[in-house]
């Protein structure tokens, strides 16, 4: 996955308002220590709902 891939989130994440099957975009790739990636998810306005750093293995490439 590379910046600006569009993927999808494959874990319920309660504590931070998503589900799994939400859409994101990636913002920045992290690589030390690990690889992680910020994901944007937005609202239907298109206005930013949460931006967090996840791991490759809570994703799904589209």
């Amino acid at each position: 996955m590379e910046l600006l891939d569009t993927v999808r989130l494959n874990q319920d994440l309660p504590n931070k308002g998503l589900r799994a099957g939400a859409v994101g975009v990636i913002v920045e790739v992290y690589t030390s220590p690990d690889y992680a990636y910020e994901v944007e998810f937005v609202n239907d306005d298109g206005s930013t709902n949460v931006m967090l750093p996840l791991r490759q293995e809570q994703l799904d490439p589209m």
